[in-house]
């Protein structure tokens, strides 16, 4: 099991992104989606636990935000767009989950980034960019925790912390 994110207050964050699966758009066209789930006791997420799923492009949108609102830190590697990418060939798939696990384990540790409503938006709801851009810039009848309670799927398949 992967190790949590921790800080001097015996806080931990914990995220794992698994279970990719393979969505089509249309006869044509294919994307996959990964399961993200956030296990914290850190004061800094409204939930505990969570899980939601997001695709490639929502991760690469998430970067790219972080960044422009971050602009003094250099944001973790983050894998890259490979043209080449598969979404039947399971190293690929495989691979770029490692790429987003790792991503997103090293944005938790950096405690700037975790003021970002953004962020937590991403890990905790099934809001889509534009939603997301919205509630974070007060545009929304909803507040960012308000959208954590109302958009957050169930937790039922939340993986279990091996002792």
């Amino acid at each position: 099991m992967d190790e949590p994110v921790k800080d001097k207050k015996n806080e931990f964050i914990t995220v794992w992104v698994r279970d990719p699966r393979i969505k089509k758009e249309d006869s044509w066209h294919s994307y996959v989606d990964y399961e993200i789930c956030v296990h914290t006791n850190s004061m800094c997420f409204t939930k505990k636990t969570s899980c939601v799923r997001r695709r490639y492009r929502e991760f690469a949108w998430l970067r790219q935000r972080l960044q422009d609102n971050a602009v003094l830190i250099s944001l973790p590697e983050f894998p890259s767009k490979n043209p080449f990418f598969s979404a039947n060939n399971g190293q690929h798939v495989e691979q770029r989950r490692q790429g987003l696990q790792e991503f997103l384990e090293k944005v938790l540790k950096i405690n700037i980034l975790l003021s970002d409503s953004r962020l937590h938006l991403f890990l905790q709801t099934q809001l889509d960019p534009m939603e997301i851009e919205a509630c974070a810039s007060g545009q929304t009848e909803y507040t960012v925790a308000d959208a954590v309670h109302r958009h957050a799927t169930s937790t039922r398949r939340f993986p279990v912390e091996e002792a």
